[in-house]
């Protein structure tokens, strides 16, 4: 009989019986047809409970590694050693990652740090925790959890039908979009609508028009579908619509026009007028990214391009910046006649985003909890902007120039003096400084920019911290200036 023993002395749980039995059955130490000891011996032996070993019996039953008859002892089925390695396969029989994987592999890692690495961190699309209404967000949210329900089941792949109509009339008093409940679709953040707008109107080797630069993650989305992106430069304006192609050869535009990311210009209403026509002479959609329209410091925020091109426009909201990224909640107003395929790709996709967590976010908006909340944080990220742009002038003066400052929660700020060419050197001597700043021209496909910038977002500090971190980075770009000049 083979003892049976663990690492710190004699094995005592129905757990390690089964995982010492099921090791040695695949050294073949027990071999094919023979049998196990007997549940009473072995208890005898371990000074176990005979309960205890027939637990461990049944899972090595359960697993396929044994049978038993009543009556007899357990035999071991079959051999389970590890097959020899296979040697000499031909390359065209070695498995593959299909051409979307091999292109999304083939795409620059963007993972995000851990939170809290760095003291002073600027990275753009973080809020700060204090800003999360916690303890109203709790309520509802319990309040969803306990709410009666028949059963627990699948949802509508376009989402709560309470949340959409919720957002049918907080899209109406906010943004003044006028639709139809059933035009909403909730999904899990604007990168899934992103993705979800390309996959049902793109397909491999068409050609699309993204901003010049544009949000990085969503020219990854085109590129891993086999989509060719045709980038188009903006300026304070927005897109320059005068540089569009003849529209017919593309199927799709994919804009952020109420805050182009990363430069923050507004779109002008002629160019608006001029981006619409274009895409109803080619019969090409148009993807609204309207991340943080919410966010306009100086005016009214303007009307999405929706309000004006709505058989054309895909109207794409979410909540990642007024309540928080962790929440994966955004929104798609789309077109009625792309209601239905939409549908039917988000099922496939992954059925519908949480249901309770959907549920929240309606109640948060009937209530009125949801526009006060919004109405909060626009005072205090507007004070964190104040705040930032004057330690930035106090410290930098005519060094620097900031731009994209009228709307959203972050800017960009391009050194005079410092080449671009320097940019990852300086954020990397800046991060071991404990200060996070981002580089700008890797958001450019085809970068021109003859000096650094950086993107800066400041949702995430406190008044207090900002003009810390903004002084530990003047200490660290002039200590940078002074070693390239030796």
């Amino acid at each position: 009989m083979v003892q049976l023993r663990g690492g710190r002395g004699r094995i005592q749980t129905a757990r390690g019986i089964y995982v010492a039995l099921r090791d040695q059955i695949a050294l073949g130490v027990y071999g094919s047809g023979e049998k196990l000891p007997s549940t009473r011996a072995l208890a005898e032996e371990l000074g176990v409970s005979r309960t205890t070993v027939t637990n461990a019996f049944e899972q090595l039953v359960s697993e396929g590694y044994v049978k038993i008859h009543q009556g007899a002892r357990a035999i071991v089925v079959g051999s389970v050693r590890s097959a020899p390695a296979i040697t000499n396969v031909p390359r065209s029989a070695e498995r593959r990652l299909s051409q979307y994987g091999a292109r999304a592999l083939a795409l620059p890692a963007r993972a995000s740090d851990p939170p809290g690495t760095i003291e002073f961190d600027f990275r753009y699309g973080d809020v700060a925790p204090e800003d999360f209404p916690k303890l109203a967000w709790r309520k509802a949210h319990g309040a969803a959890v306990l709410a009666h329900r028949d059963r627990l089941s699948y949802a509508h792949p376009a989402g709560s039908s309470e949340l959409r109509q919720a957002l049918q009339g907080y899209l109406w008093r906010a943004r003044g979009i006028r639709c139809k409940t059933d035009q909403i679709m909730v999904v899990s953040g604007s990168q899934q609508a992103l993705d979800l707008a390309a996959r049902v109107l793109v397909d491999p080797g068409d050609k699309v028009v993204v901003e010049e630069p544009c949000y990085a993650m969503a020219r990854n989305v085109l590129t891993a579908l086999g989509a060719t992106p045709t980038s188009i430069s903006c300026d304070a304006d927005g897109i320059c619509t005068q540089e569009l192609p003849i529209p017919h050869d593309y199927a799709l535009v994919l804009v952020s026009p109420s805050h182009h990311f990363p430069l923050g210009g507004v779109l002008s209403a002629h160019r608006r007028h001029k981006l619409i026509e274009w895409a109803e002479t080619g019969n090409v959609h148009i993807v609204e990214d309207d991340y943080d329209g919410e966010y306009r410091y100086d005016v009214r925020p303007i009307p999405p391009l929706f309000v004006g091109g709505r058989d054309r426009v895909i109207y794409v909201g979410t909540v990642s910046k007024t309540l928080a990224p962790t929440l994966r909640i955004g929104y798609l107003v789309l077109p009625e006649a792309l209601v239905e395929p939409f549908v039917r790709c988000k099922q496939i996709m992954d059925r519908h985003s949480s249901l309770f967590e959907q549920e929240t976010l309606a109640a948060f908006i009937e209530t009125g909890a949801y526009e006060r909340h919004i109405r909060k944080m626009r005072r205090k990220n507007a004070e964190r902007r104040s705040v930032f742009l004057q330690a930035m002038h106090d410290s930098f003066g005519d060094a620097i120039e900031i731009v994209g400052t009228s709307a959203g929660l972050h800017s960009v700020v391009w050194f005079n003096d410092i080449k671009a060419s320097d940019e990852q050197a300086l954020a990397q001597t800046a991060r071991r400084g404990d200060v996070g700043i981002y580089p700008v021209l890797p958001l450019y496909a085809n970068p021109i920019e003859r000096r650094a910038g950086f993107v800066f977002g400041y949702a995430s500090m406190s008044l207090r911290v900002i003009p810390q971190a903004v002084n530990r980075l003047a200490e660290i770009v002039a200590a940078f200036r002074g070693a390239a000049n030796c």
